[in-house]
């Protein structure tokens, strides 16, 4: 691959958060190749500190879809520090996303303020679709050695993640992150369900398949002087 093409295909990579196609699947020899991606990514001291479970099955997959959990509070009040109301105010500050990206009862005053109920929700089609499910998973006890909180551990699991975006993006897979899968209730009735032991956790899901629409949202990075600085701190 010629280093042209590799920046194109970190460029292509995106997050989708729609519905997906629900006439194509993931080959299965497409998965194959995005999982073997995740065996070569970099990870602390080579501890590979991860597992993943892979769910194809659509009757399992439909038992998670009837799984109910609650968007917090405290996820809607710390996420408008990070949305811009139009397209010019994203193109200017280069971070974030736009608000419109959010249903509107996640952008009511009472959300802003933190003082919004839990709204309770299924994850239905986001998981009953034709679609592959990643579950990230790790064992907390194997601390990366001198590592803070497992800081470099945590690290790994994201190195390992981009591989398997990259690979996804060259095969014009779709990916979608769930966080939802690492917080509570959700997490424990997914252990249960899937048989995953006491001594790992669940990092997060991460859902493949071929998205339904363009998803043409407007798509911001920083320029390179805005966060490098050569020999000290600027």
């Amino acid at each position: 691959m010629k280093k042209q093409d590799l920046l194109k295909l970190i460029k292509r990579r995106k997050s989708s958060r729609g519905l997906f196609d629900g006439n194509r699947s993931v080959k299965p020899a497409v998965l194959q190749e995005i999982l073997e991606a995740a065996t070569w990514a970099p990870t602390a001291h080579n501890m590979q500190n991860f597992k993943i479970v892979a769910i194809d099955n659509k009757s399992v997959l439909k038992k998670l879809s009837e799984l109910k959990y609650a968007i917090s509070p405290t996820f809607l009040k710390e996420n408008y520090p990070q949305l811009s109301f139009t397209e010019a105010e994203l193109k200017k500050r280069k971070t974030g996303i736009l608000a419109k990206r959010f249903p509107p009862s996640w952008l009511t005053t009472e959300a802003q303020k933190g003082k919004l109920k839990q709204i309770p929700s299924k994850l239905g089609r986001q998981v009953s679709d034709e679609s592959v499910l990643l579950l990230i998973l790790y064992d907390p006890k194997r601390r990366a050695p001198d590592s803070k909180n497992d800081f470099l551990g945590v690290m790994s699991l994201g190195f390992m993640l981009e591989n398997i975006w990259l690979m996804s993006t060259l095969h014009g897979v779709s990916i979608h992150i769930m966080s939802l899968f690492g917080n509570e209730p959700v997490k424990s009735e997914v252990k249960k369900m899937l048989n995953i032991p006491p001594s790992l956790d669940i990092a997060l899901g991460c859902r493949l398949g071929y998205s339904s629409d363009d998803e043409r949202m407007l798509r911001v990075r920083r320029d390179i002087k805005d966060f490098v600085s050569f020999n000290k701190y600027e």
